[in-house]
């Protein structure tokens, strides 16, 4: 391997910390509180995005799940043939990207205000339209991607996921959600070993 290989994998782990580190003071109290309330009450929760952030979505959906709040990903070019049907009135859809700009999201964007679901939109662009459409906004903020062109979505993940795990950890304590309640669906591997020792 070469050697500047090395140096920009042990400067990926800087760098992704550091926006991990920043990422925080660019989030807006009253939104988050706001997004955690809405999340609480719903009935089901549904998640879109392109590229990395959809795969970080499907993520977030799976974290909804672990605490007994009905989630599931669906994919954009699902969600414009007929998978926004899972969502009601009441419900809730995240959408996430970082330009705030992704195409395929502003569909999904229109079903919801017709259908009566609460917006919860996370990006960077304040001013996008992912953001100005959306009920509740989270601000991602990203230094830069790990890689060398700056480009890869690398970093904009990082920031991403930890936001969606703030969540959850969030809506763990808001609900008082216990371990006995994760127990009883996560009989399985080390995790449900432990919980069932």
């Amino acid at each position: 391997m070469k050697t500047s290989s090395w140096e920009y994998a042990k400067d990926a782990f800087g760098i992704e910390a550091d926006s991990i580190k920043t990422a925080f003071n660019s989030i807006n109290r009253d939104a988050f509180e706001k997004a955690v309330n809405v999340l609480a009450k719903a009935e089901r929760i549904a998640a879109s995005g392109c590229g990395h952030s959809g795969i970080a979505c499907r993520h977030f959906a799976h974290s909804m799940c672990c605490i007994e709040l009905p989630a599931r990903f669906i994919s954009p070019s699902e969600a414009v043939h007929g998978a926004t049907g899972f969502l009601k009135k009441g419900d809730v859809m995240v959408l996430a990207s970082r330009g705030g700009k992704t195409s395929e999201l502003l569909p999904i964007m229109e079903i919801c205000k017709q259908k009566g679901v609460a917006i919860i939109s996370i990006t960077e662009n304040m001013e996008s339209p992912l953001a100005l459409g959306a009920d509740i906004v989270i601000k991602m903020h990203v230094e830069r991607e790990a890689d060398k062109y700056n480009s890869q979505g690398t970093t904009s993940f990082i920031v991403l996921s930890v936001i969606f795990d703030a969540l959850q950890v969030a809506l763990l304590e808001e609900t008082d959600y216990r371990e006995e309640q994760f127990a009883l669906i996560h009989p399985g591997g080390a995790v449900g070993e432990r919980l069932h020792s």
